[in-house]
C-alpha cells in the first residue's frame, strides 16, 4: 500500500510552525494571483485567465430546454424543486453557492484593512484572499454565461442574512476563525462533488463539460490553499472545535440550498469534510496549490 503523503487538515500546528507558514503562503499567493487591482477587486492573473475564458466561449450543442424554470428558482424556489430537471437544479444550486459567498465577501472587504492600511502579513493574505474570492464569483457568473443564462442578476440575501454576513468578520479571531476554517472546506468539498455532477449531467455536452471543469479548476486550486491559509489561523484547541463544526455548519448551510439534497449525498459531504488530508486532491492541482507544510507526511 502506498504511503500517504499528507496529514489530516486537522493536525495540530505550534505557534512558531504557524508564523512560518504565514509567511510562505504569502510568498505564494503573490506569484499565483499577481498583481492586485484593489480598486476593482481583482488580481492580473486572475483576470487574464477570465478573458481568455470569455474570448474563446462556448456553448451547449443542445440549449437548456426551459430557461425560464430557472429564472423562476434561481433566487428562491417558487416550483415544487422535485418538478426540476435535474440540470436546472445544478444551476441553480450554482448560483445560490456563489450568492452566499459573494455576500459574505462584500461585507468582509469593507472590514478587513486595505493594503495600504495593512501592517501585518496576515492582513495582507486576507485581503487578497478576498479579491480571490471575488473573481470566484466572476468565474461563476461565467459558468452560467457558458450554460446559455445570461440574464442572470446577483440579488442581496435576506436583511437579517447580509447582517449577519456584515457582523460576521468584526467578530474576535479566537472565534471567527474556526467557522471561517470549516465554511473554506466545505467550499472545497462541494467543489469536488460538483466536478462529479459535471460528468454526471453533462455527457452529451463535451465542450461545456470541459469548459465548466476548466472554469471550477480555476477557483478549485484557490480555495484547497485557502483551506490550509485559513487553518493556519487556528491553534490546537481551535482545531479541535473545527472538526466539531463540520456536521452541524455543513448541514445548516446546504439546508438553506434545497436542491442540494437531491443532487448531492450530503452525508458523503460531511465525512468528506471530517476526513479531509489533501491524498484525493489530483496532482495537477496539487502543483498549482499551497499546502502547510505540518500537513505534510
Amino acid at each position: 500500500m502506498a504511503q500517504n503523503k499528507f496529514l489530516s487538515i486537522f493536525t495540530p500546528a505550534n505557534k512558531q510552525q504557524r508564523q512560518d507558514n504565514f509567511v510562505d503562503y504569502w510568498e505564494f499567493s503573490q506569484r499565483h494571483g499577481g498583481t492586485l487591482f484593489e480598486a476593482d477587486q481583482d488580481l492580473a492573473q486572475k483576470r487574464a485567465k477570465l478573458d481568455y475564458f470569455k474570448a474563446n466561449p462556448v456553448s451547449l450543442r443542445t440549449p437548456l430546454p426551459d430557461t425560464d424554470a430557472f429564472y423562476r428558482n434561481y433566487v428562491d424556489f417558487v416550483d415544487d424543486v422535485h418538478s426540476i430537471d435535474r440540470m436546472t437544479l445544478m444551476l441553480t444550486s450554482m448560483y445560490k453557492f456563489a450568492r452566499h459567498e459573494w455576500v459574505g465577501i462584500k461585507g468582509a472587504w469593507d472590514v478587513v484593512p486595505d493594503m495600504a492600511h495593512s501592517h501585518s502579513i496576515e492582513d495582507k493574505i486576507s485581503r487578497v484572499h478576498l479579491a480571490e474570492e471575488f473573481c470566484h464569483w466572476r468565474l461563476f457568473d461565467e459558468m452560467l454565461r457558458t450554460c446559455g443564462l445570461d440574464r442572470v442578476e446577483w440579488q442581496p440575501l435576506s436583511p437579517a442574512k447580509e447582517w449577519i454576513y456584515r457582523q460576521f468578520p468584526k467578530v474576535p479571531g479566537v472565534l471567527m476563525d474556526p467557522p471561517a476554517f470549516v465554511t473554506e472546506l466545505m467550499g472545497v468539498t462541494y467543489y469536488f462533488h460538483l466536478h462529479q455532477l459535471f460528468d454526471d449531467i453533462l455527457q452529451d455536452e463535451p465542450e461545456v463539460c470541459q469548459r465548466l471543469h476548466e472554469l471550477l479548476d480555476e477557483i478549485t486550486i484557490d480555495e484547497i490553499a485557502h483551506v490550509g491559509q485559513r487553518r493556519n489561523f487556528i491553534g490546537p484547541i481551535g482545531m479541535k472545535a473545527s472538526k466539531m463544526m463540520v456536521r452541524p455548519l455543513y448541514k445548516l448551510f446546504f439546508a438553506d440550498i434545497p436542491e442540494v439534497a437531491l443532487l448531492f449525498d450530503i452525508e458523503q459531504m460531511v465525512k468528506d469534510g471530517e476526513a479531509f488530508d489533501f491524498n484525493e486532491v489530483p496532482d495537477y492541482m496539487l502543483a498549482q496549490s499551497w499546502i502547510p507544510s505540518y500537513c505534510k507526511a
